[in-house]
């Protein structure tokens, strides 16, 4: 079991995250969607402490983190077991598609370089990007950069992979060729935490449906039920504003 409880999160005066508690079961895929600034990215970067959050404890698998607490080493053990997946895909400008799938594989997780070399072949060949091992970042489309990204994370066997809209600083051109890779990881019955902005690909993708206000969970529940009989009027106005 994966989640937060208490989770809370201010800059300042703003607070972003307003005793956030959420629970994802093992293979379990939740989509967050609702208006942009309502601390969707915040909840996820909060989760592997990119952003420290204030108050809350997050839980994954065995290891649970106080984040009051927490020790750097507590951090550490914490994003050992998460994967994140960029919306603008924070890969290494100066290192090959390779390169950037085993840095983590070699630096993180300590493996051999042969190991993580020939982990990250197969992740290329299941991302259908063999042909762009020794490619450069320039030399990718963003779809291609995208799904390198996705492929690092997948290479890392996380107990729990996290994507922030990772379509979001796509051409119209390149978000199938990642929303199809995100589906057969899906597939795989991975523990995936989802934004995004592609509500036909959450209705299709996701067990459950997360929708956020203010910095608040509103409402949740499958598919159906949010997209066709949504209970709070928030939800229905977003739902209508973006249909």
């Amino acid at each position: 079991m994966t989640g937060v409880s208490g989770l809370t999160k201010r800059f300042g005066a703003n607070t972003v995250l307003d005793n956030i508690n959420l629970q994802i079961k093992d293979g379990e895929r939740v989509v967050i969607i609702g208006p942009s600034g309502t601390g969707k990215s915040t909840l996820l970067r909060s989760i592997n402490f990119l952003d420290h959050p204030d108050a809350g404890t997050i839980t994954v698998g065995d290891l649970s983190v106080d984040a009051a607490r927490a020790s750097r080493k507590d951090i550490l053990a914490l994003r050992r077991r998460t994967a994140f997946v960029f919306q603008n895909y924070a890969l290494f400008a100066n290192k090959t598609a390779r390169e950037n799938i085993t840095e983590a594989l070699v630096t993180v997780q300590k493996r051999s370089r042969a190991e993580a070399e020939a982990r990250a072949d197969e992740v290329l060949r299941e991302t259908g990007l063999s042909d762009k091992a020794n490619s450069y970042p320039a030399a990718l489309s963003g779809g291609q950069q995208q799904r390198v990204g996705i492929g690092r994370a997948m290479a890392l066997d996380a107990d729990l992979m996290l994507f922030d809209e990772p379509t979001s600083a796509l051409d119209p051109e390149w978000v199938g060729e990642v929303l199809d890779l995100m589906r057969r990881v899906a597939e795989q019955r991975q523990t995936m935490l989802i934004v995004t902005h592609e509500m036909q690909f959450a209705r299709e993708i996701a067990d459950r449906i997360v929708f956020m206000e203010g910095g608040r969970i509103v409402e949740q529940g499958p598919p159906s039920q949010i997209f066709d009989a949504p209970h709070d009027p928030r939800t229905r106005d977003f739902l209508r504003r973006v249909g």
